[in-house]
């Protein structure tokens, strides 16, 4: 019988680093290409939530959470749940992966509230089946460390509802919780052939920085042990030249020092061959942390850019667009704008393009045209259309009217 597996971590801001791992828009080195079209999203995202980064952000806008969040406040749990290798196999050929997604599911909305569950991704492009789930710590009732201030009579403790909305990550890792989390998770995959780990065992999930440093660290110990053994052998060497009477003994022990010492050398081009290939899967990672740092530090940076792009897909030019991102407002008698969601153009006249903050919110911008989403305008334009599109019952052709 194998093991469940079940791993949880926090992480701040949009964790766009996950988010390019899990939706594969950064390609990891020991996924399988040619599976990777077997990947799903066992969730639906709400309207107008097109991944897992807005999806985040969705929760939390619409939680009722009233306190300040900081930039550098834990905003995601995420849950890695599989099981040992053998049995997911079984589990794949028996046909039974669907009903194990499901019950995982099942299992992350009962534990963590169906609303706070905002992805779950299951994998089938690398060697053993396994499933992403991101969770949003939203929760209730008052803080573990103001009741406890309160039970000491610490200080004076105003109460609050019971049912206010807060997001706290450590209310949700607590270490009761934590081990609490693991017996009903081995429990609810027992009937796959998963049980709960050895409690109390010291195994733990090793992150990608963590291999890279370990790596690094075994490649630097062989290099200082190779430089020991050459210096020993140089030094024996010497020996068997002083030392004629003692020359077989010597020759033998210099022997064995030259066989261990190329045999250092190919644990040390094997390390370093591991060295380089974590180095070069770590790369992309960095790359999108330092992205997520940017966008952490020039939060309206994102939204920029998604501006930058919806203007370039409904067919306005880099220094028109520039021209609205300096406040000006792009005029014209009559033009054409390309829908992509109804993958047709629509033509406006008396044309007035400006980008603006939204109302209720100021660190979102909209594109407007004659002062409408121009999001809304396509809706409505879309509509018109689909209105004078007139369905005969015989032939079923159409006619426009």
């Amino acid at each position: 019988m194998g093991y469940a597996v079940l791993h949880l971590g926090k992480a701040s801001g949009n964790d766009a680093a996950m988010s390019a791992h899990i939706e594969r828009t950064i390609e990891p080195k020991n996924a399988d290409k040619s599976r990777t079209h077997l990947n799903r999203e066992l969730l639906m995202f709400p309207d107008e939530v097109k991944n897992r980064t807005e999806a985040i952000q969705h929760r939390i806008e619409t939680a009722g959470v009233k306190r300040k969040i900081s930039h550098n406040q834990v905003r995601v749990i995420r849950i890695m749940l599989s099981g040992s290798p053998e049995e997911m196999k079984q589990v794949a050929e028996a046909g039974q992966l669907d009903d194990w997604c499901q019950d995982n599911v099942d299992w992350l909305r009962k534990t963590f509230g169906t609303e706070n569950l905002v992805s779950a991704v299951l994998h089938l492009d690398e060697k053993t089946p396994h499933i992403h789930a991101t969770v949003v710590p939203i929760v209730q009732g008052e803080r573990r460390k103001a009741k406890v201030e309160k039970d000491n009579d610490k200080r004076k403790y105003k109460k609050k509802p019971a049912n206010s909305a807060r997001l706290c990550a450590d209310d949700v890792m607590a270490r009761d919780k934590l081990k609490a989390y693991q017996d009903s998770y081995a429990e609810a995959m027992n009937k796959y052939g998963l049980q709960r780990g050895i409690e109390g065992s010291e195994a733990r999930h090793v992150s990608t920085q963590q291999f890279y440093r370990d790596l690094h660290l075994q490649n630097e110990t062989l290099k200082e042990d190779i430089e020991d053994l050459t210096e020993q052998k140089q030094e024996v060497y010497g020996k068997v030249r002083d030392m004629y009477d003692m020359k077989d003994e010597a020759q033998e022990k210099f022997l064995a020092m030259d066989e261990h010492i190329q045999q250092k050398n190919k644990e040390l081009a094997t390390i370093e061959n591991k060295l380089q290939k974590a180095k070069q899967e770590y790369e992309p990672y960095k790359a999108q942390e330092e992205l997520n740092l940017i966008h952490e530090l020039f939060p309206m940076m994102k939204e920029n850019l998604r501006i930058a792009e919806l203007c370039k897909k409904i067919g306005i030019g880099i220094e028109y667009i520039k021209m609205l991102f300096s406040g000006k407002t792009l005029t014209a008698k009559s033009f054409s704008f390309f829908s992509s969601e109804y993958n047709q153009k629509f033509t406006a006249k008396d044309v007035k393009l400006k980008i603006e903050k939204e109302q209720d919110n100021s660190n979102k911008l909209r594109l407007t045209l004659n002062g409408m989403n121009i999001l809304d305008w396509f809706r409505k334009k879309y509509q018109e259309v689909q209105k004078k599109v007139v369905f005969l019952p015989k032939n079923r052709k159409t006619l426009k009217l």
